[in-house]
């Protein structure tokens, strides 16, 4: 597997939240420019290939594992280049500012919706697909934003949580409140996402994590910014593991499979690391695998995302990065290890959905109140 960062030029025409994203954005050779320079002529056609090719994915970090990708490589004959981003909003604007050439992407289902609505994805050839039966059917039913796989093929349903050293803090709420704890002041991070943040103190607050309602996004904008914010050290959605790894940080909001990856080779923090998903609910994601529009490699594309819902392929998707096996049904008993978290955890999480106009209120809520000054 190699990883390729893969550029686009900035359009002035972009909304200010997409030109802030795009910021952070990776620079370097752009994957369209590499087809284009030797790519075997036949990969546009989007039929079944027995060898041979480059697949350009874009994904979060930490979220398909090397061993997979290998066995993907040695399959077919592929060459698999890897780039990575750390929230949607990130990914989006790498798109909407030009960046192309990629084949399969791992939007969350709110950013499926708005990228299927502004017509930035390829529809799912369902022909090609033979392992669309492994999916749970009740998975299904919470991507009202594409029901029928039409546009999207869904990878994982889950949800960001709080790892907590306990040889640090040995008494704790498993709530958000947690972040309110003074004492805990610059030993703590939350998360660089909007609707991650903001989402956590609408649940606290007893609000859906998709209200459109001005005063409850006010509510849970001054929440953040008078009882978390001053004790956190930053929001981060890219050090934090390692950061919680190396002692700077005892206790953090982020995703289970990033933390114990950081902590796997540090016995002692292993046994102290106590992850848990706050029973007050909060936003959960189911992250899709998507072709954008203008792929150089349909049918790979196709080939890949096929791969991943071979049950054994999923249960060493998830084993090795200790998720339960959400989405797909067969996967759950080839499973060898158990989850950081399980089903019934995420159970009570209400879905991150496109709030329409009222993101707007969210972004300001964000970046013109919470993101100041840092």
């Amino acid at each position: 597997m190699k990883k390729d960062p893969v550029s686009g030029a900035a359009s002035a025409a972009l909304i200010a939240l997409v030109l802030l994203a795009a910021l952070g954005g990776c620079a370097g050779k752009n994957a369209g420019d590499a087809q284009a320079s030797g790519e075997a002529s036949g990969q546009n056609t989007g039929s079944a290939r027995a060898s041979g090719g480059r697949l350009y994915i874009y994904n979060w970090t930490y979220y398909t594992p090397d061993s997979v990708i290998e066995k993907f490589e040695a399959e077919y004959g592929a060459d698999v280049i890897y780039d990575e981003f750390a929230s949607n909003e990130e990914m989006y604007a790498k798109l909407q500012a030009g960046g192309s050439g990629y084949d399969v992407i791992f939007p969350s289902g709110d950013y499926v919706s708005i990228m299927i609505n502004q017509g930035m994805l390829e529809r799912i050839d369902k022909s090609k697909l033979s392992n669309l039966g492994n999916i749970d059917p009740q998975v299904l039913e919470k991507t009202a934003y594409d029901p029928l796989m039409d546009y999207s093929v869904p990878y994982y349903w889950g949800a960001a949580g709080i790892a907590v050293n306990t040889s640090k803090v040995p008494v704790f709420d498993r709530s958000w409140s947690i972040f309110s704890r003074a004492d805990l002041r610059n030993r703590m991070t939350m998360l660089d996402d909007m609707r991650e943040v903001l989402g956590d103190a609408l649940a606290h607050l007893g609000y859906s994590v998709n209200t459109e309602d001005p005063a409850q996004i006010a509510a849970a904008r001054d929440l953040v910014n008078k009882a978390w914010k001053p004790n956190l050290t930053k929001f981060d959605a890219e050090a934090f593991g390692k950061g919680y790894a190396n002692g700077d940080f005892w206790v953090v909001q982020g995703y289970a499979e990033v933390v114990f990856d950081e902590i796997s080779e540090n016995p002692e923090l292993l046994d102290s690391t106590v992850f848990f998903i706050p029973p007050e609910g909060g936003p959960a994601y189911i992250d899709s695998m998507c072709i954008p529009k203008g792929s150089p490699n349909p049918g790979l594309a196709h080939q890949f995302i096929d791969f991943i819902h071979r049950p054994e392929i999923y249960a060493e998707f998830t084993d090795i990065f200790g998720f339960p096996a959400t989405v797909n049904i067969p996967a759950r008993a080839l499973k060898a290890d158990p989850p950081h978290y399980t089903l019934e955890d995420i159970a009570g999480m209400e879905l991150k959905n496109d709030v329409g106009e009222a993101l707007e209120l969210y972004n300001n809520a964000w970046f013109d109140s919470i993101r100041v000054g840092d």
